[in-house]
């Protein structure tokens, strides 16, 4: 039986995607919820299971190609059944772990979010109907269409991956004599989505650098090793760079990322989170009325309980930081000041009251800026705060965010210090109420017991919903987490 796959909704009603890379080829055998192409939304690159097991034959879109939510992309002969030709879509999220472990896209906004497990396809003919196996994706329960649970592939067992033709006439491979030939079914080279879509953006198959033996610690190919072996490609005659431009009219050298003179300027296609991110901002921008506040404040004792916590042997692998600490005053101080922490629904003419914090901390990626919020940060220690902030950040900048975490935000940081900048007007992450932005920490001359020393001083900007917070409410809120910026022990009156 041919099983044609459609592309599923994968979170958010996310209208489109587009196809990455393939890691199948036509002719190859998979098994079900092996990850066949990795697809970039509005929301992550993220890597698809298969509902099906069995060969493929036939695709339906190209590696490059944006499909439509619901169109075919992937046509599997599914061992064991008859000649009938069905239909698999709406199904549930994508995966985004090399071992097919559960994951999902992401996005900046910060609306209810989940992905849904659906179904698509009917079952083999012959078989009851309390028997029948379901296609899904994987974590969502679907039962094999053989007997028996399918085999889990192991990390460092080879699989079936194909390399992509059209990356593979582009690159650079015959500098390689020792590599093998790309016809030859071997496991995907490991490395992160950012560094695979690099290297296809520069017309390199990983395969060839790790051939060579360039990848790094533990067969990692890394993003300088990518930019490494490009800069190491001869010139072909005529070009200014080792690799050809990734589209005709790119006036950038891959390479360098940089102009090469033969035009005037750089057009590049509006999409994934550049795309949503956008969207998020304009709504935002004219759906709450904003309102920012600010204010600046003396953290040196908080500095100085930071140094302190670092050089305590039992807490230095959980690296507390500024950001750390302003999200535990941040977490306190919103139990004084609920507005801050709340929605406002215009379907239900509501206003909406969360009881936790889910906590947003802006991250910034090479795709763009995402939001993932630590779930329940209200509940958390300062040391778990932190870890649970370093892990987010983490898994942001390698693209792995699920769509758990970056959906369901109640409350947003954005630490614009890290950039050197002393204060800005945070724009909210819809539908949440408040954003706090964090600025540099800077020696200052500051007034203190009557006299004028050298303090470590950083601006706090609130941005608030003036139809969910007054502005009393809101400079209540920022004196509080200043307040504990300023002298950390008063979080003990909060608590």
């Amino acid at each position: 039986m041919i099983s044609e796959f459609r592309l599923p909704d994968l979170g958010e009603g996310l209208p489109e995607a587009e196809i990455v890379q393939w890691l199948v080829a036509v002719g190859d055998e998979i098994t079900l919820n092996q990850p066949i192409a990795e697809v970039e939304t509005a929301k992550a690159i993220v890597e698809l299971p298969s509902p099906f097991a069995g060969t493929v034959r036939r695709l339906d879109a190209a590696a490059g190609e944006v499909v439509a939510v619901g169109s075919p992309i992937i046509a599997i002969d599914v061992a064991g059944a008859g000649e009938q030709e069905t239909d698999a879509g709406d199904t549930g999220a994508g995966t985004e772990s090399d071992a097919g472990d559960t994951a999902a896209g992401t996005g900046a906004d910060g609306g209810p979010d989940g992905a849904g497990a659906g179904t698509g396809g009917p079952a083999a003919e012959g078989v009851a109907e309390p028997e029948r196996a379901v296609p899904n994706l994987v974590g969502y329960g679907a039962a094999p269409r053989a007997a028996g649970r399918p085999r889990r592939r192991a990390r460092g067992e080879r699989a079936v991956a194909a390399a992509d033709t059209t990356v593979l006439e582009a690159a650079p491979h015959d500098v390689v004599a020792a590599a093998p030939p790309f016809d030859v079914r071997h496991e995907r080279p490991r490395s992160t989505p950012p560094v695979r879509l690099l290297a296809k953006q520069l017309g390199i198959d990983l395969a060839v650098i790790e051939a060579a033996g360039l990848a790094g610690p533990e067969g990692l190919i890394r993003r300088e090793d990518v930019e490494r072996f490009a800069a190491e490609q001869p010139r072909p005659a005529g070009s200014a760079s080792g690799v050809a431009p990734t589209s005709p009219g790119s006036p950038v050298s891959p390479a360098r990322g940089v102009p090469d003179g033969s035009e005037r300027e750089t057009r590049t296609p509006i999409r994934g989170v550049r795309k949503a991110t956008a969207a998020t901002m304009v709504r935002s921008a004219f759906t709450a009325p904003h309102v920012t506040c600010f204010l600046e404040v003396d953290v040196t004792e908080t500095v100085r309980l930071i140094d302190a916590l670092r050089a305590d042997r039992a807490l230095a692998e959980h690296r507390i930081g500024i950001l750390a600490v302003a999200a535990r005053a941040v977490c306190l101080a919103l139990r004084a000041e609920p507005s801050l922490n709340s929605r406002w629904d215009e379907q239900a003419g509501e206003i909406v009251q969360y009881h936790y914090v889910n906590l947003g901390i802006a991250a910034a990626t090479d795709r763009g800026l995402i939001v993932p919020h630590v779930a329940d940060a209200d509940a958390l220690g300062l040391a778990e705060l932190a870890d649970a902030i370093g892990a987010l950040s983490t898994s942001a900048r390698a693209g792995r965010a699920t769509v758990g975490a970056l959906s369901g935000g109640t409350f947003s940081i954005t630490n614009f210090g890290v950039f050197g900048i002393d204060a800005g007007t945070p724009i909210l992450n819809p539908p949440e109420a408040g954003i706090l932005g964090l600025g540099a920490v800077r020696r200052k001359p500051w007034e203190i017991g009557g006299e004028i020393a050298l303090r470590d001083v950083m601006t706090l900007s609130l941005s608030f919903d003036h139809r969910l917070v007054d502005g009393e409410q809101g400079a209540r809120f920022l004196r509080a987490v200043g307040d504990i910026l300023r002298e950390p022990g008063r979080a003990l009156l909060l608590v």
